[in-house]
């Protein structure tokens, strides 16, 4: 269990950053997130990149979805590339209120017992806002041996959420938007609906109207309204292809929630593979 908030305020790291010495991971996303890293960057900020860093992307997505896991032999080699060590103090931002690509880093790190990790609440905009200085400099630094570590943190695979869509006492989670879930919309894969008893919980409900998280209370009550009596080792969270679904996972830790299992594979996986569908003509 990590001993700091999973989120920090941009003036907590203005003041963080003046006095201790942190890694900054720069973790936006977009078409060309190196491009806009290397056009201006939080000041110190090291880039990592989804497919390439945080992901072992399958030829067919069938297999492990859009966005499996890397090995955490190949994640350790990624944070020793970046030159974080395992007592370091790491705070990691992209530009969506970290439900890009912010939120899966945090998980890996926690996922590989990683305590000091903590994702910029509000996102870049807000540390520009707050006075954060920016560059467009290379960012220059030592490469360290981080060791090799398993996942700790809880994993379901398709066949655990094929089990527990049917039984009573587990919940599945679906925290894409409701137009994809209700079937109306599929941007990303070739099915548009859902996994058959998943209920939808929108990852943006996590947010206020300033786009920053909702305070610890207000997380804690709805997500205990939503798991009842349900444990949490009990739920899987998912999304996708398991990149956004750590937006809830980070919000329900930053609740003083345990945080369920990931569903890695999520929709990109179950649509592919030959499972019950819940779509638009037959909701």
């Amino acid at each position: 269990m990590s001993t700091i908030s999973p989120l920090i305020t941009a003036q907590e790291l203005i003041e963080l950053n003046a006095t201790s010495k942190i890694i900054l991971i720069d973790a936006r996303a977009g078409a060309n997130t190196f491009e806009s890293y290397q056009n201006e960057h939080l000041n110190g900020a090291r880039f990592v990149d989804l497919n390439r860093d945080l992901a072992n992307i399958p030829e067919n997505p069938a297999n492990g979805g859009r966005h499996p896991l890397p090995s955490h032999e190949e994640f350790s080699e990624t944070l020793s590339s970046l030159g974080i060590s395992p007592s370091d103090h790491v705070v990691v931002y992209d530009d969506k209120n970290g439900s890009n690509f912010a939120a899966r880093f945090w998980w890996m790190m926690r996922a590989i017992g990683h305590e000091k990790i903590q994702v910029l609440n509000g996102g870049y905009q807000t540390a520009i806002q707050a006075g954060f200085q920016t560059n467009s400099e290379n960012e220059t630094f030592e490469k360290t041996l981080y060791p090799s570590q398993e996942w700790k943190l809880a994993l379901a695979d398709i066949e655990e959420v094929e089990k527990a869509r049917k039984n009573d006492q587990n919940i599945v989670i679906d925290v894409r938007d409701k137009n994809r879930y209700d079937g109306l919309t599929e941007p990303l894969d070739l099915v548009a609906g859902h996994i058959p008893g998943a209920i939808n919980v929108p990852l943006t409900e996590n947010l206020d109207e300033n786009g920053l998280f909702k305070s610890t209370n207000e997380l804690s009550e709805k997500y205990k309204a939503i798991l009842g009596n349900k444990k949490t080792e009990n739920t899987i969270v998912h999304c996708g292809s398991g990149v956004t679904a750590c937006h809830t996972l980070l919000a329900m830790d930053y609740a003083g929630l345990p945080i369920p299992k990931l569903y890695v594979g999520s929709w990109s996986e179950w649509s592919r593979n030959d499972r019950e569908m819940a779509l638009k003509e037959n909701k």
